[in-house]
């Protein structure tokens, strides 16, 4: 999922995400797995700095979300199975998760020390319909976006192209648009083209610059307007949020689909014209920057051409975004990670530092998200929640921390 773009990293590319005994465990504390560039090795419980003192009932109903998707596996059938009876208690929740579990410690490259940054969900104002205000519209996916995967043997040249129906495209001999890869830079590497089809031809789709010029007016559904473009630019950053309406109707949006552009930092453009220090590009002042210079705002946010389309969320206003698992998240109890390393839906123990008071900070999340700048086996990038204090939080997160995951017994990383 596109956002999860990691909070911290990308606002910096933006701007320049009963005890248990060592006897408990399944397997020796010194087996070691490892896998390409991880290392994983199994501990008990009782290794974990504050253990004992983790709000395990939240951990607990965040993994329920997890079973949601994860019951169908035959690794996670049963634990799925336990976790449904458990009553939402400490001590309760506590034994659940040492009785069917063993915690493996990450490592990468032998290092168990990694990088914590933080997301959260924006919530911006606006309104269903246009007004005076609310002039910013936030799309859903183009009628004319079409996606085109190329075969493994067909990643640079001249391929051509003919419609399949979904807004989908196929490879084929003597197919009606010609596409020349080379304006597709990331083709090589993703195998994937997102263009339109225009006169014989299969182009790039529009950037931001052109979207926010018009060029989709026509072609997008339009699921709400914002009050505030620079609010909207993070909450493409985030890959979710919420749009809070004058009568105080919340509209759930979701990530749907992207353009195809790749990423590129405005904080590092504004700092190579000499708009700002580097050092000085937090989101907040960037803000803040753009509000004394609403003149630069179609020049510096166009140096991103990336743009992402949302989709309306279903459920209740007072459910998470919907992450790369497809269950929703949980604020303080969800985490996105690299998925090569960690298995999406299970249970993370994180140590790293508190954002907002310097304490340390331990916490059993859930791996339920990605992102596009999560790379490494100790590497998480912690889910606040929405609203300002989830953002505050989020934008100060970038701190060093040791992940644990927790598989269940029997079942190796």
């Amino acid at each position: 999922m596109y956002r999860r773009f990691v909070f911290f990293f990308l606002l910096l590319s933006v701007l320049s995400a009963c005890s248990s005994s060592k006897k408990d465990t399944a397997h020796p504390v010194a087996d070691k797995k490892t896998v390409s560039k991880a290392g994983y090795r199994a501990v008990a419980f009782n290794d974990l700095p504050d253990w004992s003192k983790q709000p395990f009932s939240g951990s607990l109903l965040s993994f329920r979300n997890s079973c949601i998707k994860l019951a169908s596996s035959a690794e996670w059938r049963q634990v799925c199975r336990e976790a449904e009876k458990v009553p939402a208690n400490h001590q309760a929740a506590r034994r659940f998760f040492e009785h069917y579990f063993t915690a493996w410690q990450m490592s990468h490259h032998g290092n168990v020390n990694g990088k914590v940054t933080g997301y959260y969900e924006p919530v911006l104002q606006g309104d269903r319909r246009p007004t005076e205000k609310a002039r910013f519209p936030i799309y859903g996916i183009p009628r004319d976006l079409v996606t085109v995967r190329l075969p493994e043997t067909k990643r640079s040249g001249i391929v051509y192209i003919s419609p399949n129906g979904n807004n989908r495209g196929i490879v084929r001999a003597g197919a009606p648009y010609a596409a020349d890869l080379s304006q597709f830079p990331d083709a090589a590497k993703s195998g994937v083209l997102k263009g339109r089809f225009d006169n014989g031809r299969f182009l790039p789709y529009f950037t931001r610059s052109q979207i926010n010029s018009g060029a989709v007016h026509y072609h997008a559904p339009v699921l709400g307007y914002a009050d505030n473009p620079v609010e909207l630019f993070f909450m493409h950053i985030q890959g979710s949020g919420r749009l809070k309406t004058p009568s105080g109707e919340y509209i759930r949006l979701g990530f749907a689909d992207k353009n195809g552009h790749s990423y590129a930092s405005i904080g590092s453009y504004m700092a190579k014209q000499g708009y700002m220090a580097l050092s000085a590009t937090s989101m907040q002042g960037i803000k803040a920057w753009m509000e004394r210079h609403p003149h630069k705002l179609a020049e510096v946010l166009g140096k991103n051409p990336s743009y992402i389309f949302f989709r309306q969320l279903d459920g209740h206003p007072s459910q998470g975004p919907i992450g790369a698992l497809g269950v929703p998240l949980t604020g303080g109890f969800s985490a996105a990670v690299d998925k090569q390393y960690i298995t999406l839906g299970a249970p993370l123990f994180v140590s790293t530092t508190h954002p907002g008071s310097g304490a340390v900070h331990n916490r059993l999340l859930v791996a339920q998200d990605t992102g596009s700048a999560i790379k490494g086996a100790v590497r998480v990038d912690y889910f606040w929640g929405h609203g300002h204090e989830a953002e505050q939080l989020a934008g100060r997160q970038n701190h060093s921390g040791r992940v644990w995951q927790l598989l269940p017994k029997g079942v190796k990383p």
